[in-house]
């Protein structure tokens, strides 16, 4: 298994998005497969979320300087995700707007995850380089292993943030 922080982000990204599949595949009265298939992405999305806020984009910003307002630009988007997480951890799939706003997650994350993989990924390979990169992969991989499964309170991540920013 590569090392390497952005094959391992891209792994991540394929799995966001084959459940985002499973979501968008289960069909209009399929509640408690969406219900299940929702607190999957939750959790896929808490740990991916929080080893690139705690470790790459600090990184990131350290040693490439010229990318720092991508690097806030992501922070930003991940809130609105970790917003849209923590509403919806705390709702029912029997909820109106559960798959409303489930969708709006996708649609959100989706748009995240281009952007990291077109315009961002290859700047940061390009600044790092191989070497960095791994080092940096293989400080997430132990990251995942205490990395939260649940998402945070609304603001929680904000305080996190402006703590890293500090």
């Amino acid at each position: 298994m590569s090392t390497d922080a952005i094959v391992l982000l891209k792994e991540d990204h394929k799995q966001i998005r084959k459940l985002f599949r499973d979501f968008r595949g289960a069909g209009e009265n399929a509640r408690k497969t969406k219900e299940k298939t929702v607190k999957k992405i939750l959790e896929a999305l808490t740990v991916h979320t929080y080893i690139e806020n705690e470790c790459l984009y600090p990184a990131t910003r350290e040693l490439l300087p010229d990318l720092s307002d991508d690097v806030l630009e992501s922070y930003e988007e991940h809130h609105v995700a970790d917003v849209l997480c923590s509403e919806l951890a705390a709702m029912s799939a029997d909820d109106e707007r559960f798959d409303a706003k489930t969708t709006v997650l996708i649609e959100n994350v989706l748009h995240h995850i281009e952007e990291e993989e077109q315009e961002w990924f290859p700047k940061v390979r390009d600044g790092l380089g191989r070497k960095k990169l791994q080092e940096i992969g293989a400080e997430m991989l132990e990251m995942k292993k205490k990395a939260p499964r649940s998402p945070a309170q609304p603001g929680a991540l904000a305080k996190a943030v402006d703590a890293v920013l500090a």
